[in-house]
């Protein structure tokens, strides 16, 4: 029930049924500022990687659709879980560890690579699934009637998984539909095929999730747990900007800049040799003097492709 298929295939018997059947954003959440798209489904026949509008924001064989948080402390928060369309729960597993996997946990998770979900059983044959939910957090049953927009449980980090995200896949009479693209029709700018969202989301091709300052270069752990951040001092050894960014492609730039009362501290750019799915880069300069001077420091980290940007974003801190 819960093993992702082997093989994409898209149903054309979703162009009749379009304009009648449609999902609500599933996550209780501001896509492109508390949380994202981290990937689409891969609509390439090959090993060739391929997003509904043309780029490659997803992964070889990869059925749906990546919701994600910057973090697992925004996890830890927790955020619900939706039902994207009235329908009649199915299945639901609960009980599975929130971690990030790992090579070795493989045979733990045989067939359970969904982690904790949800399956709902919608009208004309439309079915929904819902992977990665947070352990214990599972509030609807086998048989229960759900309405748009009811929520099923919270994102989590159970599963084949190593960022906190949940994973929606559509299907329909059994195979596979991309919600963007519901006709599978080849091209980039979908005027041939309506999605199927109610809602219009941003464009998402990658971008910065979440910026910090510290002392020190954080380790990446750190990072993607939401704790990597620190008070500054007049004392610290060093001042350093990070930023966590996703959807990396060869090519693609980090700009990273830090200021200070007194001007620029450091700006530093990196470029990617390869297509990364999350990253993290940084830079910083120690201490040269006794003392840093007191006062505001700003950090910025862009993301440019081709030399336009992406996206980008800022912390900043006072220094008493």
């Amino acid at each position: 029930m819960f093993r992702h298929l082997a093989a994409i295939a898209i149903s054309l018997a979703a162009t009749s049924a379009a304009g009648e059947f449609s999902l609500q954003t599933p996550v209780d959440c501001t896509l492109g500022d508390t949380c994202h798209i981290q990937h689409y489904m891969d609509r390439a026949p090959g090993p060739e990687v391929l997003d509904f509008h043309c780029g490659a924001l997803s992964y070889d064989g990869h059925q749906g659709t990546d919701f994600a948080l910057a973090t697992i402390a925004d996890m830890q928060k927790g955020v619900a879980v939706l039902a994207a369309a009235d329908g009649t729960v199915r299945a639901t597993r609960d009980g599975m560890a929130d971690r990030i996997f790992a090579n070795s946990d493989i045979t733990a998770i045989d067939g359970r690579d969904c982690g904790n979900g949800v399956v709902i059983d919608h009208s004309d044959g439309w079915q929904t699934q819902y992977c990665h939910m947070r352990r214990g957090s599972i509030t609807v049953q086998q048989g229960q009637i759900v309405a748009a927009g009811q929520q099923l449980g919270a994102i989590g980090l159970s599963g084949r998984t190593q960022f906190p995200h949940l994973h929606l896949t559509l299907r329909r009479d059994g195979t596979v539909v991309d919600p963007f693209e519901p006709n599978g029709v080849e091209g980039c700018d979908g005027a041939d095929a309506p999605a199927l969202w109610q809602d219009q989301f941003p464009p998402f091709a990658g971008g910065i999730i979440d910026v910090g300052l510290a002392e020190a270069v954080p380790d990446y752990s750190d990072i993607k747990a939401g704790k990597a951040g620190q008070m500054l001092s007049t004392a610290s050894p060093a001042m350093v900007v990070f930023g966590l960014a996703y959807g990396g492609q060869q090519g693609d730039m980090i700009e990273m800049s830090l200021t200070g009362p007194e001007g620029r501290i450091i700006r530093q750019s990196v470029t990617l040799d390869k297509p990364q799915a999350q990253f993290f880069r940084a830079t910083g300069r120690k201490r040269s003097g006794s003392t840093w001077p007191r006062g505001l420091y700003h950090g910025t980290i862009r993301l440019l492709r081709g030399g336009a940007e992406l996206n980008s974003r800022s912390v900043q801190q006072t220094v008493r």
